[in-house]
């Protein structure tokens, strides 16, 4: 079985893995919107504003995934490791944090609250 160290190791290491994850799909993302883009505009295929909108709504999806996954890393770090109250407390901060730039960024993508989509936006598939 596991001892007491190598479980703790092996959840720093997940966390570690579940962070690395976010950053390299918000970076992969960035990278490929951009030249899907750039690509646009150099064609001229489409009207440069709604290319732009499709840019802007393909980071912002991204954004909000990884944001997700982010706070997914530290509920697993804190209560798997430091479930203390303090620890809780800034894992509480942590989230409330990215809950408001999550709608932040759902607000300048959208625009609309989570919370105000309108009917036809909550009808249509994502």
């Amino acid at each position: 079985m596991f001892s007491k160290e190598a479980a703790i190791q092996l959840v720093e290491w997940s966390a570690l893995g579940i962070e690395l994850l976010a950053i390299a799909l918000i970076l992969g993302t960035i990278l490929v919107s951009t030249a899907v883009y750039l690509v646009a505009l150099a064609a001229q295929h489409k009207d440069r504003a709604e290319s732009y909108e499709q840019y802007r709504r393909r980071l912002g999806r991204a954004l909000l995934l990884g944001l997700e996954i982010l706070v997914a890393a530290d509920i697993v770090r804190t209560v798997a490791l430091d479930s203390t109250l303090r620890a809780i407390l800034s894992l509480g901060l942590l989230v409330i944090i990215r809950t408001f730039l999550s709608w932040s960024v759902v607000l300048e993508v959208e625009g609309f609250w989570p919370w105000n989509r309108p009917k036809a936006a909550r009808d249509a598939p994502p």
